[in-house]
């Protein structure tokens, strides 16, 4: 498996000013055993299954939600419900030994029957698991007593135990899975208190959970706050303890300087880009794609969005991937070359739709590249968008010309692989570089499918490349246990804890 590795670090606790008024925050009111957690996005639901948000990982998973291994901060993979496994030299059978004494939140215990159901169910005709084809790809799924799981491939996975780490394979039961998007049950630390449509979702500690006396935070409050300068506001008044992400580059030295704050800055997983419709007119010329690609100018869009934080990139393997390739020199800025391929396409006078969801990223990034393709002659019309409109109008029924998010799951390059994602891209070339890569047994090979896989991707101009979204966490002095860095997007409440 390729491992994820944290580029980021500390980036500094200063001295600073003090401010008077704390009202809301948990370490304000004297509770070390509570925190309140700002958030962009309010997720659309909370189970991590059924949907693609990320923001429902942020919630659920390893609080609500466990899987059979979790994956740590440096990527890698260790035991979670399952104690051990053996795989074997194909890497077509799997064996997990489950953990004794698991229950779930709502008293019923687990057993490899929830495993079998839950894989069976992310698999089935009706499944919208953003990881279907992982499970797709389980041949059989056999329990031969209630700790035991024995699981055969279709084809070699050599990276199915970090993806049963994600919040897509997280471990459900039958009894509750059908209304676990609005009342979750798991086997985790936490249970859902209450959720505040538009406002905030409260987590409490499990009393069913096995080790429950390891857990410090007892209640957890997650805000819902999509303005980044209210988001500020919100910390700077105390309401806040921790946003693990959310804030952007321009607010950092006045963090910085402030001893009741800590700041850090980590990688992600997050290849932030101007997503183009290929089955859109003309977006499915490609000279119009590699027109509008060398129309960006991704130095403009990292200062104007994020105060210069974050690493251009030119496809789509992140910057910290043993596979990337430096893709950046493909389409440099070049609005000449932009109006000379658009010329050449027959396209003059060209309006576009560009919808934009609502992180301050996407917004300001919107801004910022309606501006430069206007330089080269074409309109784009900004729509912004709430974040379950984006989710429907655009994810789903790709109803959109341009649009800008950034991809935060680990190993999503298999996206290309499929023709009705919303960027709707269909090449046979990538669909057998992809599944060189996710078949192979040699680290050497699917390092070099990999790598084909971003020129090809880079050659076709699927989308236009932005930059590698940053993790800036902010947190009050003395909060202690949140991920610098994001191999993947999770907020893991069992290693939180005030000092």
């Amino acid at each position: 498996m390729i491992r994820w590795k944290m580029l980021g670090a500390v980036a500094g606790v200063a001295a600073g000013l003090g401010i008077a008024g704390h009202t809301g925050g948990a370490a304000a009111q004297g509770k070390k055993d509570a925190i309140v957690i700002g958030m962009a996005l309010e997720p659309p639901g909370l189970d991590p299954t059924i949907a693609p948000a990320a923001a429902i990982g942020e919630i659920t998973h390893m609080n609500i939600f466990e899987g059979l291994t979790r994956i740590r901060e440096n990527g890698d993979v260790a035991p979670l419900l399952a104690d051990s496994w053996t795989v074997s030299p194909d890497m077509k059978t799997f064996t997990f030994k489950l953990k004794s004494g698991v229950k779930f939140s709502d008293g019923t215990a687990f057993d490899s029957a929830d495993v079998k159901y839950s894989f069976e169910t992310y698999a089935g005709e009706k499944s919208t698991n953003k990881r279907k084809a992982v499970f797709a790809n389980m041949e059989k799924i056999e329990t031969p007593d209630a700790k035991t799981v024995v699981i055969t491939l279709k084809s070699a996975n050599p990276t199915l135990l970090f993806s049963l780490g994600e919040n897509t394979a997280v471990i459900t039961a039958p009894e509750s899975a059908a209304t676990n998007a609005t009342k979750p049950v798991g086997t985790g630390p936490y249970v859902l208190e209450n959720w505040v449509k538009g406002d905030s979702a409260t987590l409490v500690a499990s009393k069913s959970y096995r080790d429950a006396r390891a857990i410090q935070i007892k209640t957890a409050k997650f805000r819902f706050i999509a303005d980044a300068g209210a988001m500020v506001t919100a910390i700077l008044a105390g309401d806040l303890d921790a946003v693990p992400i959310g804030i952007t580059g321009e607010n950092v030295p006045q963090f910085e300087k402030d001893k009741r704050f800590m700041v850090t800055i980590g990688s992600t997983e997050g290849e932030t880009i101007l997503t183009m419709n290929n089955k859109r007119k003309p977006l499915d010329d490609v000279r119009v794609r590699r027109a509008i690609s060398h129309a960006i100018d991704r130095k403009a869009i990292i200062d104007g969005v994020n105060s210069g934080y974050g690493k251009a990139i030119g496809s789509w393997i992140p910057p910290h991937d043993a596979a990337y390739v430096d893709m950046t020199g493909k389409y440099p800025y070049d609005p000449a070359k932009a109006k000379a391929l658009l010329k050449e396409a027959g396209v003059s006078n060209l309006e576009l739709t560009l919808k934009l969801p609502p992180p301050p990223y996407a917004r300001r990034a919107g801004e910022v590249i309606a501006a430069l393709l206007a330089d080269v002659g074409i309109t784009a019309k900004i729509e912004n968008m709430e974040w379950a409109q984006w989710l429907d109008g655009v994810f789903k029924n790709k109803n959109y010309d341009l649009t800008i998010i950034s991809h935060v799951e680990p190993n999503d390059y298999v996206k290309f692989a499929d023709p009705t994602y919303y960027w709707q891209y269909d090449s046979k070339a990538a669909q057998d570089l992809i599944a060189k890569a996710d078949s192979t047994l040699d680290k050497a090979e699917r390092v070099r499918a990999l790598q084909a896989l971003q020129r090809q991707i880079a050659e076709d101009a699927v989308v236009g490349f932005l930059y590698n979204l940053p993790r800036i966490g902010v947190y009050k002095a003395g909060v202690t246990g949140f991920w610098t860095g994001a191999p993947i997007f999770v907020n893991d409440l069992s290693a939180v804890s005030w000092k």
